[in-house]
């Protein structure tokens, strides 16, 4: 097992990232996180108040990849079939045709996703999990990759919708962006107050090289001792009493593709313990849900899960 990937590889990955932070501004933990997500074959959800560039990341992320991309700015009024498709009767042909809706695409940009109502945001279950739709008996592939970035408010705001336990479940990850540092604040005045930084934003990687740099990604080496730890963390939350509800089954893979992609962007080609430690907040932390009491104490999720972590014994896992 050679130590690092390819040299060719880490340089797709490079550009990507650096393409998206030359728009975003004192954010390299999220612009991270969000390539984590896309090279482990997964879905970001992306959660804080409005105007602190949760779209900008979104946006310039799928820009700077050489797939197609459609976005959906979720409403009170869209409707399901706006987001997998439709079959509607041709008149000259007497037969009915399918229209795909705008899912597909290889990146769908999913714009404040708690703003549509619970029966529309059900319509992306199907295809964050199978990669298919499945429209009046005839099942519809998706293009691979397959990425859906999600955008929402707080529940808090005025005119969201909690998203439900099995929505949270399909994105791999749940991360915030807030308020960027003052000197980032000036810098982004100074450098995109006249114009719109996407307008000048090239795209960084061809289809090819992603799938290249994905492939690589999936042939990182997981030690057994490494499979035990995620199987142990995902089982603390079954156990915790902050918690009536820990983490699934799909989160612990979820996690350990996670680990593999951020032991790719490291440069290894083997997943360490410590990946799984730093990445399963953010992984994790938006499946759970708090027992009352921790929920009136103003826990959250990822802090609940980070106790979590200190209580595993290592001889769970070595």
């Amino acid at each position: 097992m050679t130590e690092t990937l390819d040299g060719t590889v880490l340089d797709t990955a490079a550009r990507i990232r650096a393409g998206v932070e030359s728009v975003l501004a004192g954010k390299p933990e999220a612009v991270r996180m969000s390539l984590t997500v896309l090279l482990a074959g997964g879905h970001l959800l992306i959660e804080d108040v409005p105007g602190v560039g949760k779209t900008l990341l979104a946006k310039s992320l799928a820009r700077t990849l050489g797939v197609t991309v459609r976005r959906l700015q979720f409403t009170p009024d869209l409707l399901p079939s706006d987001v997998t498709g439709v079959s509607v009767f041709n008149q000259e042909t007497r037969e009915f045709e399918f229209r795909p809706g705008a899912i597909f695409a290889n990146v769908v940009l999913a714009d404040e996703i708690n703003r549509a109502s619970p029966k529309t945001q059900s319509a992306l279950l199907e295809a964050m999990e199978e990669r298919q739709v499945s429209i009046d008996g005839h099942t519809h592939e998706l293009a691979s990759p397959f990425l859906v970035i999600a955008t929402q408010n707080p529940v808090d705001m005025e005119g969201t919708y909690a998203l439900p336990e099995a929505q949270r479940d399909r994105f791999m990850a749940r991360i915030s962006l807030g308020y960027p540092a003052p000197a980032d604040e000036l810098r982004m005045l100074a450098e995109h107050a006249g114009e719109d930084p996407l307008d000048t934003l090239p795209p960084a990687a061809t289809h090819d090289e992603l799938q290249a740099l994905m492939a690589a990604v999936a042939a990182v080496h997981l030690s057994d001792p490494v499979r035990s730890l995620a199987v142990a963390i995902t089982n603390a939350t079954r156990r915790a009493g902050e918690l009536r509800l820990g983490a699934s089954p799909r989160a612990t893979l979820h996690l350990v593709r996670a680990a593999r992609a951020w032991a790719a962007l490291e440069g290894r080609t083997f997943v360490l313990p410590d990946d799984l430690l730093l990445l399963a907040p953010p992984v994790l932390g938006h499946r759970v849900l708090l027992a009352a009491q921790a929920a009136a104490a103003g826990r959250t999720g990822p802090e609940v899960v980070g106790g979590l972590l200190a209580r595993i014994p290592r001889s769970a896992w070595s």
